[in-house]
């Protein structure tokens, strides 16, 4: 493999893109430092396929990304291999307002193959590759400048890693047939609702113990403000009002700004200036909270109740051992929300009653809420047994009788 290293002019970028539109798939991953900003500032761009790799300084003055971002986000014949790329995916939305597609995501995929819910990058080049990643440049602070040939190889090395891995990975999906099993996951990870940022919904990142709809009202309109503030200073949020002040402010709030000054996480100053002002305006229009928008309470869905609370920890133990049984994550075959809603006898919507999930966990699934699926323990193991359908064992007692 050609590694060219750091490309920093437009002319050597758009080669290298034009090269890559070509190729089947790039791998792609991205430095980036966000303690002290609200979006992410991109330091470092690293792109592979089987045959070149570079690292990209989106941080040169004058460098033009659109050759690269237009590899990214337009160009459909080109699949974009990431790890856990939900971060990056979210710079590159940030950027164009759209994501890369299609995608493909090594993290997600080691979960069809039983490597875990979360497999870490250096774990997974280990399994596949036998090389002990490089942590030393971890911490690096890659916004600054230069940086020196080891950081260039440390970065290069994550995507010359991944382009060796994909393959392989996908042969083994090919020859366990589970790779239909990711594409609804891959078209989850590249849906661009995913990556935008709306203040109206910001609230729900707030821990807070009440659920009393005027509370929640001011909560929502403090977190909006809190969020419009943060992107308009390009802050991190945290560093405008932090969480808990904000559920403090939300609970018993301040009857005049000057008020302001005597709230535990608030500087004195706000009792006066601008920002004060304007949290006492959010406060001023803030409503209560419908009661569409109201959380569930002990986070289940309506209507569970607690014998289906009961019936949803059974599911929960059917998925453990099916999941064993297959060697595939859990949550790949079913979320617990999804659990919740068939104990309380939904069977719309589901994604656990459709296509390989049903399958492979769904109809038994179905089958232990409706009676004919049961636990037993057999040499002190657990074990499904099943029972008889329950409109037979109806009809055998009616005989009887």
């Amino acid at each position: 493999m050609h590694i060219h290293g750091l490309i920093e002019d437009n002319a050597a970028l758009a080669n290298l893109c034009t090269r890559l539109a070509n190729s089947p798939f790039v791998a792609v991953d991205t430095e980036f430092m966000r303690e002290n900003s609200y979006w992410p500032e991109l330091c470092l761009i690293q792109i592979a396929d089987e045959n070149e790799a570079a690292a990209i300084d989106p941080m040169q003055p004058g460098i033009d990304l659109k050759p690269l971002l237009d590899l990214l986000t337009e160009n459909e014949d080109v699949l974009k291999v990431f790890h856990a790329g939900g971060q990056d995916i979210e710079i590159v939305y940030n950027l164009t307002g759209k994501t890369p597609h299609p995608l493909f995501d090594t993290q997600i995929a080691a979960m069809a193959l039983g490597q875990g819910e979360q497999i870490g990058y250096s774990n997974l080049v280990d399994s596949y590759l036998g090389i002990v990643v490089d942590k030393g440049a971890r911490f690096t602070d890659w916004s600054r400048r230069p940086l020196d040939a080891r950081q260039i190889d440390y970065a290069i090395a994550d995507v010359t890693h991944l382009s060796k891995i994909f393959p392989r990975m996908l042969e083994k999906l090919k020859r366990t047939g589970r790779g239909l099993w990711l594409d609804e996951e891959m078209e989850r990870l590249a849906d661009p609702a995913n990556y935008f940022n709306d203040p109206d919904e910001a609230w729900q990142r707030v821990r807070i113990n009440s659920r009393k709809p005027e509370v929640l009202g001011r909560l929502k309109a403090l977190a909006r403000w809190r969020e419009l503030e943060a992107q308009g200073k390009d802050l991190p949020r945290g560093r405008i009002v932090k969480d808990e002040t904000i559920a403090d402010l939300a609970a018993n709030p301040p009857r005049k700004q000057s008020d302001l000054a005597r709230v535990r996480g608030l500087s004195a100053t706000w009792g006066g200036n601008d920002i004060g002002g304007r949290l006492m305006a959010a406060l001023e229009d803030a409503k209560p909270m419908r009661g569409d928008e109201l959380p569930a309470r002990d986070d289940r869905r309506p209507g569970v109740g607690k014998d289906g609370a009961l019936v949803a920890d059974l599911l929960k133990l059917l998925l453990k051992i099916r999941a064993k049984e297959i060697n595939v994550a859990a949550r790949l075959l079913a979320r617990s929300d999804d659990l919740e809603a068939l104990a309380a006898g939904q069977r719309n919507g589901l994604a656990v009653l459709d296509g390989w999930r049903y399958e492979q966990f769904g109809r038994d699934a179905l089958a232990l809420v409706e009676g004919r699926l049961g636990f037993a323990v057999k040499g002190g193991k657990l074990k499904m047994t099943r029972t008889e359908e329950p409109a037979a064992a109806a009809a055998d007692e009616e005989e009887a009788a």
